[in-house]
């Protein structure tokens, strides 16, 4: 029911866009070859975002087929993504890469990686050492899947914020004089007040509050609930002393719902947010006139990248650790977990397993890591007399132009695939954001001003520190097995909270509680227990099996 601050699949239609990168030499009859005079080797690759194609001669990919002797011929996902593995499944058709599903693994259609990892990838055996465990399957011990983030080396830098938050836009803050909301209910006064005053943003009606409940990003509308009162991100439980329960149809949930419900009732709630796509809701964010939501930042991210190119700076927003009263401690910002179940696998389709294996492989060298997320130097990024990476104010200005990026990275594939993440060898942060004085440098006039109100200096420091994992975290990653009857459980919750929801949120003036009510009922019908009971189940076995991962 709930997803990973990390998890980046996305999906809206059902056709998909075939991209081939044609890295320079596509018209000509003569074969390839790279730097080295060897011929250049193709591996195609299924990756479920709906990233835009790159430019036909991209700088890195180009770089990459010339000196590894790669081409990647990327397929990116149009629509929804359950729909496309299934028309993959029943043909039996793979990309050699394809990124994660566990229903793939269910079907026969990608091959256990451990072995191959074993014999031909040492830095990958090193950058998943302490994670060897948790990567394995716990139906048969199998590794399927190189998760794409969440394995850290040196130093975890926390300093933009990438997931979970009550999120409220600048101008919100800066009419009321840069307030700290603790509460749900100081968060919708700020909105309320606001809207007052301002019931239209450039020329259009100003929304509240939106939420989305899209294909698989159903945790804006079904997550808030868990934070609210005090737990992570444990996706549809809850987990006290190790045990989970689920959420959706307690008191807990009630208590935010019904709130949601007096903002439609006053006009303030989004009235489309039950029936937007990802799209849509992306192009109402874009369109400075939404004052808040709860979401992940990586989801709503490129509807801010749009309002920064558009330089409507007081129109992005910033996110806050509400709770239901100030007893409550925060717990939205956790510590890195590895991300399992996504990033790459290898497809049963690929004619070289090994072949494949060893290019991930190579992209791991700090080289290429750093070619990845920072650029070229000199290119991307200088290097000062300390050694330390920076970019100019010039070199800033291009990362922020999306046609300069389709053309200048890679960050279609580099989404998908194994990285470095925290501080590379030389002490340098894996990514601009990783480095503090980069990152600091590279705010606008505008979001320094605001965080120096505050007295931070970094988007991380408006929440609670995290505290250490629980051995088992998180709980949102456990396989529940495709035809279980947890999976079965599973759906039938989320189709009743995605049909009910929006009926109680919507529900007239003194009709809330009938509305719930029936939701509740609705949920009485399911075999939640079986939900609960392999959750359960999966946390005992990973606090048994996971503790040896050092």
């Amino acid at each position: 029911m709930g997803r990973s601050n990390m998890k980046k699949l996305w999906g809206a239609t059902s056709l998909v866009l075939a991209t081939a990168l044609a890295l320079g030499g596509c018209g000509s009859a003569e074969k390839e070859t790279a730097q080295d005079g060897s011929e250049v080797v193709t591996i195609s690759a299924f990756i479920s975002t709906p990233n835009q194609a790159p430019a036909e001669n991209n700088r890195i990919y180009k770089k990459i087929q010339d000196e590894l002797g790669v081409k990647l011929n990327m397929e990116f996902l149009v629509g929804d993504l359950q729909q496309k593995l299934g028309v993959m499944i029943a043909g039996g058709e793979y990309a050699d890469l394809i990124t994660a599903d566990t229903k793939l693994v269910a079907a026969g259609a990608v091959i256990p990686l451990e072995d191959l990892i074993e014999e031909h990838a040492p830095n990958l055996k090193k950058h998943y050492a302490q994670h060897w465990n948790r990567m394995k399957d716990s139906s048969d011990g199998h590794i399927y899947w190189l998760p794409n983030y969440g394995a850290y080396s040196g130093e975890f830098v926390s300093n933009s914020y990438s997931g979970p938050a009550f999120w409220i836009q600048k101008a919100v803050l800066k009419d009321a004089g840069y307030p700290t909301p603790k509460t749900l209910d100081e968060y919708l006064k700020l909105i309320r007040d606001y809207a007052a005053k301002n019931p239209t943003i450039d020329g259009q009606p100003t929304i509240g509050f939106t939420t989305l409940a899209s294909d698989w990003r159903t945790f804006p509308l079904l997550n808030p609930p868990e934070h609210l009162t005090g737990h992570p991100n444990d996706g549809g439980v809850v987990v006290d002393n190790d045990v989970a329960s689920v959420f959706a149809d307690k008191d807990i949930s009630k208590q935010y719902y019904q709130e949601l419900n007096g903002l439609y009732n006053e006009g303030l709630f989004d009235k489309e947010a039950f029936v937007q796509n990802y799209d849509q809701y992306l192009a109402k964010l874009s369109s400075g006139r939404v004052l808040g939501m709860f979401d992940q930042h990586w989801n709503f991210q490129p509807a801010e990248d749009t309002l920064i190119s558009q330089n409507k700076i007081d129109q992005t927003y910033v996110g806050f650790p509400l709770v239901y009263d100030e007893s409550i401690t925060d717990h939205y910002l956790d510590r890195p977990v590895i991300n399992l179940n996504n990033g790459f696998g290898i497809s049963k389709n690929a004619k070289d397993p090994v072949r494949v294996i060893k290019f991930l492989d190579a992209l791991m060298d700090e080289k290429y890591q750093k070619m990845l997320s920072w650029g070229e130097e000199g290119v991307d990024y200088m290097v000062d007399d300390k050694g330390r990476f920076y970019r100019t104010p010039e070199q800033r200005k291009q990362q922020e132009d999306p046609a300069w990026k389709l053309a200048n990275r890679a960050d279609g594939f580099y989404g998908a695939a194994p990285k470095t993440q925290g501080t590379f060898s030389d002490g340098n942060g894996t990514g601009p954001g990783d480095q503090p004085e980069e990152f600091y440098a590279s705010l606008r006039d505008e979001d320094k001003k605001l965080l120096d109100t505050y007295g931070f200096k970094t988007w991380s420091d408006f929440f609670s520190p995290a505290p250490e994992n629980p051995v088992y975290y998180p709980a949102w990653q456990i396989d529940l097995i495709e035809g279980s009857d947890a999976s079965v459980a599973n759906k039938q919750m989320t189709d009743a909270s995605l049909k009910h929801l929006p009926q109680a949120v919507m529900a007239g003036p003194g009709q809330f509680d009938s509305a719930w009510d029936k939701y509740v009922s609705e949920f009485g019908k399911i075999n939640v227990k079986s939900y609960e009971d392999r959750v359960n189940e999966q946390i005992q076995w990973r606090i048994k099996n996971w503790a040896t991962d050092k």
